[in-house]
């Protein structure tokens, strides 16, 4: 077989199934599995793949800006934060990560609650208006305005004080070779961080998140607590979690 016709090949294994497996790829076409991860290698440096151990997976394209992610996946986001609103018990303190459906998640609690809210993204700070019972403090630093959310030293220190009971993680991509990952190292950093600080870890994560991979790792997929997935999410990815010991909740797409 021509490396042409291997590495179109490759392509559209991995466009069908969504990863590709250099070992079982490689027995496959009955050839070496070095052949297949010299051909990943090339094609990774091409732009073609993301490298991982084990294989590849698809890139993941560039994420739109904040505004026009407010309305993707509405349903799904929708589904996921009625989901989660019930992890948020009263009486306790929550890190919500910045995010689109994490502030699903805020309009899906009830008004009478009453707990600690802690986050470093001014736009989730301003979905408690309607919550009068929760008290909610706002960690500050410099603004990445890609994700809206507070980055750098002066988030890092604050957020070295605190020890909340529940952090909802914001991620997006995950996958079982490069664990939640994100578009940038220092978001990366500030979210790793206040994993590492929290009891429970929970992140909901929207079909088109499966799969997937970002530039930047920010904690293997067997950190978490926990993962908040819709209904029709495939069996294949549901065992990746509980072989990682991650607790799966499901949700419905309202």
């Amino acid at each position: 077989m021509l490396t042409s016709e291997r590495k179109h090949l490759i392509l559209e294994t991995i466009r069908r199934d969504g990863r590709l497996i250099a070992k079982s790829f490689a027995s496959d076409l009955s050839l070496s599995e070095d052949t297949i991860r010299k051909d990943l290698r090339e094609m990774a440096a091409e732009g073609l793949l993301a490298r991982v151990h084990g294989g590849a997976l698809p890139l993941s394209g560039p994420l739109p800006d904040f505004a026009a992610r407010s309305g993707l996946a509405h349903a799904e986001k929708r589904g996921l934060g009625r989901a989660a609103a019930g992890l948020v018990q009263p009486g306790s303190t929550v890190f919500f990560d910045g995010g689109t459906t994490n502030a699903e998640l805020i309009r899906a609690l009830p008004e009478t609650i009453a707990f600690t809210a802690i986050t470093h993204s001014p736009t989730i700070a301003a979905e408690f208006e309607r919550l009068k019972n929760v008290e909610v403090n706002l960690i500050g630093g410099r603004l990445y305005r890609h994700s809206m959310v507070a980055v750098g030293t002066e988030a890092a220190l604050a957020i070295g004080l605190i020890r909340p009971d529940l952090f909802f993680l914001g991620a997006t991509a995950a996958n079982a070779a490069a664990g939640f990952s994100t578009g940038d190292a220092e978001e990366a950093a500030i979210k790793r961080l206040i994993a590492r600080q929290s009891r429970e870890v929970w992140v909901l994560l929207t079909a088109g998140k499966l799969g997937q991979q970002s530039p930047v790792t920010i904690m293997p997929l067997g950190d978490a607590t926990g993962v908040i997935v819709v209904d029709s999410t495939p069996a294949v990815d549901l065992e990746m979690f509980h072989a990682m010991g991650v607790s799966v909740r499901i949700a419905n797409p309202l």
